[in-house]
């Protein structure tokens, strides 16, 4: 048996150590037998027992608030989310980070901080990715060492072990929580104008092809869940992903995710999988979560075809960038499309290009909304409909800038006009001007 003494237990690797010896014990005295036929409470109260039985009895001789912090530790490693229960319900903590099992990293407001938590050892680390990765119904070994998986509260769970991970096992936790942010909250944020988010609810409502692009963690899908909340209830939607995060709130809605291949190498589905069958669901529109493949054909194609008013996101640096990207998407996809050709369809097919920046501050900013109006000999023509211009920060390091309207009053509003939107209320939103942040 292993021992240690009280003071040694201020040491939080210790206190790990000794928490992962407890947990061992507690699997081995447990009967498995008499174990399935509890119902989860009964279990739950079983195995606390056995961890206080354990923690009193003891030579490391663990005092009262130690003794408290060990039981509830370890039923976090068998129930919870071991070391990480405490980030994973803190409601600030945006993405958790583990940097094999001595440095855990968490972001908060948009900036990296480091924690005073660790694991064990790898193998500690490796048993909790391992047992979040079986809750998902997924797998991770030597032969399969990366893995992304959706965990129950909907964040997005990505791991890499050795050999490919050489500083040890790596896992990544992008929280989305219970709480949907509104697009009132991303106002509220500094992220958006209110007359951007009147003309984005208008481009919605309108049916336009949008697509969301920007860099990693710069906040795509939390706008598209967003904006989406604004699609009429009577329509149906099919959504595409590879792991689930959007949370959208019609009644016809239907989720749709891949599917990893199996242990032989076969059952993989993938997003074009999807989309060819979504187009068989009568969808009125489609939302891939992300497009980043030869998928992109055929998301064009149900926007060319009927599907108005589908959306997607896209990593890109600019506006330019990301239709740059969705004509080098298409080539991935095996069509043998001539560049002028393959502009135009996109031209034809998306309306409008929201860009989302991560600035380095940490905060948020919807940069530019733009409109595709078409492509002139051989260029595409973009008009930005609204844009963020920095003028730099203050003393306690948060952003300095403004919105502004452009003056440029898109052609997809003039089509609407044809469907029986009062365009005319919505023309002073496009006004050349600096934006009010404040709710009218």
């Amino acid at each position: 048996m292993v021992t240690t003494s009280s003071a040694t237990l201020n040491s939080h690797r210790e206190f790990q150590q000794l928490k992962s010896h407890l947990h061992r014990q507690m699997i081995d005295a447990i009967d498995y037998s008499r174990a399935e036929s509890m119902s989860p409470d009964e279990l739950r109260d079983q195995l606390k027992g056995l961890a206080e039985y354990l923690c009193a009895r003891h030579e490391s001789q663990l005092d009262g608030t130690q003794q408290e912090s060990m039981v509830n530790e370890i039923m976090d490693e068998i129930f919870g989310f071991g070391p990480l229960e405490s980030l994973m319900v803190d409601p600030e903590v945006t993405d958790i980070l583990v940097n094999g099992p001595n440095r855990i990293l968490v972001e908060r407001y948009g900036k990296l901080e480091s924690t005073n938590l660790s694991f064990a050892d790898d193998q500690h680390l490796m048993k909790f990715i391992q047992r979040m990765v079986g809750r998902a119904g997924r797998r991770i070994d030597e032969s399969n060492p990366i893995v992304d998986a959706r965990l129950p509260d909907g964040s997005r769970f990505n791991a890499v072990i050795p050999p490919l991970a050489l500083c040890g096992p790596t896992v990544s936790i992008r929280r989305f929580g219970n709480t949907r942010l509104t697009i009132e909250d991303v106002i509220e944020r500094g992220s958006l104008a209110p007359a951007m988010a009147d003309f984005l609810i208008l481009a919605v409502r309108g049916r336009m092809n949008m697509i969301v692009s920007g860099g990693t963690g710069a906040g795509k899908t939390t706008l598209l869940n967003c904006i989406s909340r604004f699609i009429p209830d009577g329509q149906r939607v099919v959504t595409i992903e590879e792991t689930a995060e959007l949370k959208l709130q019609q009644s016809d809605v239907i989720p749709l995710e891949t599917r990893l291949p199996n242990m032989e190498g076969k059952g993989a589905v993938t997003q074009r999988d999807l989309l060819r069958n979504a187009l068989r669901m009568r969808p009125d529109r489609i939302i891939v979560g992300e497009s980043r493949g030869g998928e992109v054909l055929d998301m064009l194609q149900a926007m060319n075809t009927g599907h108005d008013g589908s959306m997607s996101t896209v990593h890109a640096n600019n506006t330019r960038e990301t239709l740059d990207r969705l004509e080098m998407m298409i080539a991935l996809s095996g069509a043998d499309l001539p560049s002028r050709i393959a502009r135009q369809y996109i031209a034809n097919a998306i309306d409008i290009v929201i860009h989302v920046t991560r600035l380095h501050t940490g905060e948020r900013r919807i940069s530019r909304i733009s409109e595709v109006v078409a492509v002139k000999d051989g260029e595409y023509h973009v008009e930005d409909v609204f844009v963020y211009r920095s003028t730099g920060e203050t003393k306690d390091g948060k952003s300095l800038g403004a919105f502004y309207a452009t003056g440029y009053e898109p052609q997809a509003l003039r089509r609407l006009s044809q469907t029986g939107v009062a365009v005319d209320r919505y023309r002073p939103l496009f006004v050349p001007r600096e934006l009010e942040m404040k709710v009218l």
